[in-house]
């Protein structure tokens, strides 16, 4: 049974137990659904309390069954039978109430809370909207200036804030269970429904206000539009009215390719932090971590483990880098801070939590030590030397190196066991993507290790083989194979740009390019040539040897006004590259997408036969968290997985 039943004197006491996160799955709701009944006929049971075993009220509804057809009973079914029983049904919440969690909390009669408490309803994530009347039961709780933003703007409450709003009635600082029962046990009877409450519409400039900030914060998904609008009609036509919009819209937006998109990262993502084969390992224990170089990358890997929570020690070959490297970090907190993300107090706090120092002799102490120093070789090797005989033996020595080989950077390094590569994407306090590159000896405790602290820092780790590249830049080397050879056939790059930018890419390959630097990768190819490698001469090439490196000199591929990034088209630009330019007729928009995003699965192919990766969801989890690729199209290889099947 997934549901107890105890008596505490007169109140029943209902816990749903259904692991991992008590999710509303069919048999859960028909055992609920009957419960309503027997308990209703109880003379002896005067109140209900309701809530979840282990860390959890309820995390939603069971996502695996949004590809079946709807069982009964439904949760809005459920919900409504709630609402309507003779006898006061409580939610006793505490962990997360999402979701359908929370819908089935808002049919409850009466809500109390433990403190730390989280409330949302996230279904836009999905693509999807509140399938069970959170459009419409919440508003008429706590208002729609307050409801708006859970519904479809990704907001959560916290405990205090619920109480604040009205949406929990009581926050319970003991035990919750003992003080829903007290609190249940003084109820003599129900309340009205909250669809009950009376709505009324604040008017056309609230909507078209909402409307625009939702709109701009949807990024393009469909389902936070489609939710606003589910709330708008129950306002303008009742909570009944309403209830009809909202399932509909649930039912329509569920069969999406955008929903089994956003559906299927949502798995991934839960999975890629606890790899099945790590499972039974225990990580070494990260109490103070070192990182080597303060430029942009290292700072930012070093706020990314303070925001973590793990003091840092940061370090530098002089004195004025060190300070310079110390003022970034202290930079990016204070920022944070402005934005209002955390407290000034918490940013003194992240700042108090790093000490510097100069040469490496400081690091001897460090669990962790990461190398974040020029893209050399030598340089890298240097400094491995360096660590390895001056840490603990049982310190993890970790490399960020995008490009070179990790072998050759610890030939030579004693206890290899410990090294492995962890790969992060600039800004690194920022980004997501973490691609883990285990060494060849590398132990399986230094890799369990490596996908703690990516769980730790919010990560989404993608264990990878050696190529050069990795991953995520050796896709991107081939899409720039791609970009160059339609530009040489013919197709202007402001086009192919424009292609991706209303494919879903927040910019296009050629706008990236300048963004970054187009002499990085310059300097790569030329490193190429050095090696032997051919390397046909590009128009990038003719760029940067032109002087144009992108938005820092002013132009790239396109052309950048003083202090503004904003790309305009370049006359110098286009004479640069005209003798590579060919005169062939330029694809069109859906023949663009189609040939880059094919490139990008065809070389996700190769690297699944070579074993770079382990699975085709990892590289949809490179390409989203690293490389901007739409998440409503959710990766190369499930969408062009989907098309082959379609």
């Amino acid at each position: 049974m997934t549901i107890t039943l105890d008596r505490h004197g007169s109140v029943a006491v209902l816990t749903i137990d259904n692991p991992p996160v008590n999710a509303l799955k069919t048999s859960v709701r028909a055992q609920l659904y009957q419960l309503v009944e027997v308990l209703d006929a109880d003379p002896e049971i005067s109140a209900v309390v309701l809530r979840g075993a282990g860390k959890l009220f309820v995390g939603g509804a069971d996502i695996g069954e949004f590809d079946r057809p709807p069982e009964t009973p439904t949760l809005p079914d459920l919900i409504l039978r709630v609402e309507a029983a003779v006898k006061p049904w409580v939610a006793a919440i505490h962990g997360h109430a999402l979701g359908g969690g929370l819908e089935m909390a808002l049919g409850c009669h009466y809500r109390v809370a433990a403190l730390g408490a989280v409330m949302g309803l996230p279904e836009v994530n999905l693509g999807i909207i509140p399938g069970a009347g959170g459009t419409q039961r919440l508003p008429r709780l706590i208002g729609l200036e307050a409801a708006i933003p859970v519904i479809a703007e990704r907001v959560m409450l916290d405990s205090d804030r619920a109480l604040q709003l009205g949406l929990v009635d009581r926050i319970i600082e003991g035990p919750l269970t003992e003080g829903a029962v007290a609190f249940a046990a003084r109820l003599s009877q129900t309340r009205p429904p909250a669809g009950t409450r009376p709505l009324s519409d604040p008017g056309p400039a609230f909507w078209e206000a909402a409307s625009a900030r939702v709109a701009k914060a949807a990024k393009g998904q469909s389902a936070p539009l489609a939710a606003l609008h589910a709330v708008r009609h129950g306002v303008d036509h009742g909570c009944e009215a309403g209830l009809r919009q909202e399932r509909e819209t649930f039912l329509a937006l569920k069969t999406t390719q955008e929903s089994a998109a956003l559906r299927y990262l949502f798995f991934a993502e839960r999975a890629a932090p606890r790899p099945a084969d790590l499972r039974d390992v225990t990580p070494r224990p990260i109490a103070l971590v070192g990182v080597v170089g303060g430029g942009t990358m290292g700072s930012g890997i070093a706020a990314a483990f303070r925001n973590a929570g793990v003091p840092v020690i940061l370090s530098e070959r002089e004195a004025p880098a060190l300070e310079r490297g110390l003022a970034t970090l202290r930079g990016l907190f204070y920022a944070a801070a402005r934005r209002g993300h955390i407290s000034e107090a918490e940013a003194a706090a992240r700042m108090a939590g790093v000490t510097g120092c100069v040469g490496l002799e400081g690091l001897s102490s460090c669990d962790l030590v990461v190398e974040a120093v020029f893209e050399d070789l030598n340089v890298k090797r240097k400094v491995f030397a360096d660590l390895g005989r001056l840490c603990r033996a049982d310190a993890v020595l970790a490399t960020n190196t995008s490009y070179i080989d990790p072998r050759q950077i610890a030939l030579n390094l004693p206890a290899p066991e410990r090294f492995i590569g962890l790969h992060f994407f600039s800004p690194a306090h920022v980004m997501k993507l973490l691609e883990v590159v285990p060494h060849p000896a590398t132990s399986s405790e230094v890799l369990a290790t490596a996908f703690q602290l990516a769980r730790q820092m919010g990560k989404v780790p993608v264990r990878s083989d050696i190529c050069e590249g990795f991953i995520g830049n050796r896709m991107l080397k081939r899409t720039r194979v791609e970009t160059e050879a339609l530009v040489r056939a013919g197709t202007p790059f402001a086009a192919i740009d424009a292609a991706l930018r209303r494919f879903g890419f927040a910019m296009g390959p050629f706008e990236m390019q300048d963004m970054a630097g187009l002499d990085i990768a310059y300097m790569n190819r030329e490193a190429a040539r050095a090696r032997g490698e051919s390397v046909p001469e590009g128009p990038l090439d003719l760029l940067v040897r032109a002087g144009r490196k992108g938005i820092k000199t002013g132009g790239g591929w396109y052309d950048y006004a003083q202090g503004d990034r904003t790309p305009q088209p370049s006359e110098a630009a286009a004479a640069i590259i005209a003798p590579l330019v060919g005169a062939g007729a330029p694809l069109a928009e859906d023949q663009i997408v189609d040939r880059l995003i094919g490139a990008l699965a065809d070389e996700g192919r190769a690297i699944l036969a070579e074993g770079i990766a382990s699975s085709a969801t990892d590289i949809d989890l490179v390409q989203i968290h690293g490389y901007g690729f739409p998440r409503t199209k959710g990766g190369p290889m499930f969408l062009t997985d989907r098309k082959a099947k379609a």
